[in-house]
């Protein structure tokens, strides 16, 4: 099958998130002997999404990548007090505050409707890679009509998809692809549709070599003290900023030599205090060896459709606390046995005492966690889901064409 990925950036730089997950599909779809070209911006910085990629067409482990020039970046000046006000009230603008909403939000490419027009005959389904940004926005109306599409919208309950004009997009695709029974929920209750598709979740690479939690203590200069780890990216909307609140608070009513470690490139100020350690960003390798040494990792965002470095930590046989008040992360948790969810400071606090008065059940936690992984997300499982949705694309776009005809 030939298929057509759109994503707002795309490269083996890029690391997390929904452009890393739109190139692991990407490649395995490739192994399984489809035909895969991707289409995205020139961006790699989701900040700005200025240019620094070079345009063109070049081909990434099997998958053929045409890149589109952004028609201009994205500045905090112009942008910062429209998305303000629409999320204060993001269901009730005008559709035209709404629609420069969208394109302000980008990336916008340039000749990015034409380039779809002119292509869209070569390729069998494509696929739509998170709802948010304007290669989704523009792109999917697009295509919609005219080939199988599938929307993979990476959906969290946050301000942003209230925005009424995704009452629309949401209804276009023939098939949807969902990471988790939570995402697809969370769609199904705010648009009040009952999506068509599968729920795969993201495959998780279970052979890489083994994390060294002991080379990442020596590295980072650690010794022997247990510490919570979060990996990722350092800013608010991942609510680092109220983790580390919590953790200095913590330190202040207890004498225990636990660390907090981040993983990641900070933008955000990093509380001054020696129990608090930054690493930067870590190799693949690294963010294993830092998973195995942890006590725990802590995945501290409100807003995600899946946590892949959950998944990871599980791997490594090692438990997690997660925010309870997203709801993907507290059903991954219960599911999995390998998590405690916690809500607000009082049950972060018991929750990390917990794993530090009983190693013996953070261990038992991480092997379930492990278990899990092994069960639901290896690469070929998730993608004779993803195989299924394709086919069910076309099957649903063909009987949508006929009922026009007749």
């Amino acid at each position: 099958m030939k298929v057509l990925y759109t994503v707002q950036r795309y490269g083996s730089q890029i690391v997390g998130g929904s452009e890393a997950a739109c190139r692991h599909f990407s490649e395995e779809l490739v192994r399984r002997g489809h035909d895969v070209e991707v289409m995205t911006s020139c961006a790699q910085s989701y900040i700005d999404w200025g240019d620094e990629y070079a345009l063109g067409t070049e081909e990434i482990n099997g998958v053929i990548v045409h890149r589109l020039p952004v028609v201009e970046r994205r500045t905090d000046e112009l942008f910062g007090p429209l998305h303000s006000h629409m999320m204060n009230k993001p269901a009730g603008s005008p559709l035209f505050e709404q629609q420069r909403w969208a394109r302000l939000m980008g990336p916008q490419l340039q000749d990015q409707r034409s380039w779809l027009l002119r292509n869209a005959e070569r390729f069998d389904v494509a696929v739509f890679m998170t709802y948010l940004y304007s290669t989704t926005t523009a792109g999917l109306p697009t295509l919609a009509n005219r080939l199988p599409t599938i929307l993979q919208p990476t959906a969290h309950d946050e301000p942003p998809i209230y925005v009424s004009l995704f009452q629309s997009l949401f209804r276009q695709p023939d098939a949807f692809l969902f990471f988790t029974p939570e995402e697809r929920a969370i769609v199904e209750r705010i648009f009040h549709i009952e999506t068509k598709g599968n729920t795969v979740g993201i495959g998780i690479d279970q052979f890489s070599p083994a994390g060294d939690g002991e080379r990442f203590r020596r590295e980072h200069n650690l010794g022997t003290a247990p510490y919570l780890l979060y990996v990722g990216r350092l800013d608010p909307s991942k609510g680092v900023g109220e983790l580390m609140n919590f953790f200095v608070e913590m330190k202040k009513r207890q004498n225990n030599d636990l660390m907090l470690v981040l993983a990641g490139d900070a933008q955000i100020d990093i509380p001054d205090h020696p129990d608090i350690r930054l690493t930067g960003f870590l190799t693949e390798q690294g963010k294993r060896d830092a998973l195995a040494g942890s006590m725990a990792l802590v995945q501290s965002s409100y807003f995600e459709s899946f946590s892949i470095v959950l998944c990871e930590s599980w791997v490594q046989n090692r438990p997690a606390l997660v925010q309870g008040k997203c709801e993907v992360l507290r059903g991954q948790a219960m599911r999995s046995g390998g998590a405690i969810p916690y809500e607000g400071f009082a049950e972060f606090e018991a929750s990390v005492d917990f794993l530090l008065q009983n190693p013996e059940v953070a261990d038992q936690m991480g092997l379930s966690g492990h278990e899990y992984v092994r069960k639901n997300y290896g690469w070929d499982t998730v993608m004779e889901g993803v195989e299924e949705a394709l086919l069910l694309a076309q099957s649903q776009f063909a009987t949508r064409r006929h009922a026009l005809k007749r």
